[in-house]
């Protein structure tokens, strides 16, 4: 029994998976989410009445229980949950407990796998990841897509009479908690650790011999094909790393980082992802300046989209950061559609949080970043002119102010009246 609001460590949950890892023969399903939060089960359970997206059979349950739990409780409260950090190395504590068979699906057609039921099998299956813009209706689609996926391989393994324990868990989680009063600390702590989270895994490095000569990171890497299809790569780029790097090439002048994924999302059997950089010599600056020139993207192996990066540059010896990197025209860093290449008009582009460096890396870590955002923002523009105003306004009053005389002669009650010439 833990206390509400709990937030199990990493040494907690490999002690509360002992008994599982244990077993003579043990066959353990990692279900691997972009981000969950046990929320979740009782929030889209209730706020959409029948589109439930929990329906098989072990995730009802759960909600049914999670939902008793709510409704006999006096008061409101905060369920446990998993720290981050714990579910984010869980895979590397799974494979540190035994000998396992590892197996990654990809596909998700679990009827072709051959288990042997004798010997530890560890199946790791990654989930489609939620839509990165939080949009509700698209988040509740995705999870009950994920739900069938869930069902569908549960029940094919029940149906084989195989034996297994499963674990649903994501690298981070999709929901903070909002009270103020008792959970104020946890949910200060919560946000910190996820925002530790969404910074605490490294770059993707590229090494060629002994060197470093690429470095690339990005907090959200996400591309929508058809302005429908959300394709998150994030995972699978920066955690998971299933994507192949050995056809980036590296030189003094040139260097080109490729990304390869296997499956992405249903209907695409590889994505390939190319980041295009030149480094040259600029005579007006009189030094060396890195640029990314563009980026190309090819759809099984054959259908080539190609953009025209602008405002992507650095001197040679620094990294490269911006916060927006996309195809939107408000971004501060924009990747345009070759007008010649037809492919393009088919892909979106969002990169949150970019890093980049393609030269001169020392020690395999960034350099000094250069900000795409300069010196005068916007909001420094706007302050500037309203303060300008201010100040013309006030100088101005000031000076009608001194422009004021007062008479130089006055009417004695006395005396007679005063009289004063026009020409005065």
């Amino acid at each position: 029994a833990v206390h509400e609001g709990k937030v199990v460590s990493e040494q907690e949950l490999t002690a509360l998976l002992q008994p599982l890892l244990t077993q003579n023969s043990r066959n353990l399903i990692l279900f691997l989410q972009d981000r969950l939060s046990i929320d979740d089960f009782t929030y889209f359970s209730e706020s959409y009445g029948n589109k439930n997206p929990f329906q098989n059979q072990a995730n009802n349950r759960l909600v049914n229980f999670l939902q008793e739990i709510l409704q006999s409780s006096p008061s409101s409260l905060v369920l446990p949950a998993v720290d981050c950090k714990a579910t984010k190395y869980l895979l590397n504590v799974l494979q540190e407990s035994g000998d396992w068979k590892l197996t990654n699906a990809t596909n998700l057609n679990i009827s072709q796998l051959e288990m042997n039921a004798s010997n530890p099998n560890l199946l790791v299956v990654q989930l489609q990841p939620l839509a990165s813009d939080l949009k509700e209706i698209s988040t509740l689609e995705a999870i009950a897509e994920n739900d069938k996926i869930i069902g569908r391989v549960t029940m094919d393994l029940q149906e084989r009479g195989i034996h297994f324990s499963v674990i649903y868990t994501a690298a981070r989680p999709s929901r903070i908690s909002r009270r103020t009063d008792v959970v104020a600390e946890l949910r200060r702590q919560l946000m910190a650790a996820e925002e530790e989270e969404s910074s605490s895994y490294p770059p993707l490095n590229v090494t060629i011999g002994n060197d470093t000569c690429i470095l690339f990171y990005a907090s959200n890497f996400s591309l929508k094909a058809n302005s429908s299809v959300l394709i998150d790569l994030t995972n699978a780029t920066f955690l998971a790393q299933n994507v192949d790097i050995s056809a980036s090439e590296c030189t003094d002048s040139n260097t080109t980082l490729s990304l390869k994924y296997t499956r992405p999302v249903n209907g695409i059997s590889s994505l390939e992802i190319r980041f295009l950089m030149t480094n040259k010599f600029y005579e007006v600056s009189a030094r060396r300046w890195s640029t990314l020139d563009s980026v190309e993207i090819v759809q099984d192996g054959e259908k080539l989209a190609k953009f025209i990066v602008s405002g992507i540059s650095a001197p040679a010896e620094y990294s490269f950061h911006c916060q927006l990197v996309g195809t939107s025209n408000l971004y501060p860093a924009r990747l345009d559609r070759d007008p010649s290449n037809n492919e393009a008009k088919n892909w979106d582009v969002l990169i949150s949080n970019l890093q980049i460096q393609g030269f001169n890396i020392i020690n395999n870590q960034f350099s000094y970043a250069s900000d795409c955002t300069g010196f005068f923002t916007p909001g420094i523009w706007m302050g500037l002119v309203t303060s300008i105003i201010l100040l013309w306004i006030l100088t101005y009053g000031i000076h009608m102010i001194m422009q004021l005389t007062t008479n130089s002669r006055f009417d004695d009650p006395k005396g007679p009246a005063l009289s004063v010439p026009q020409t005065e």
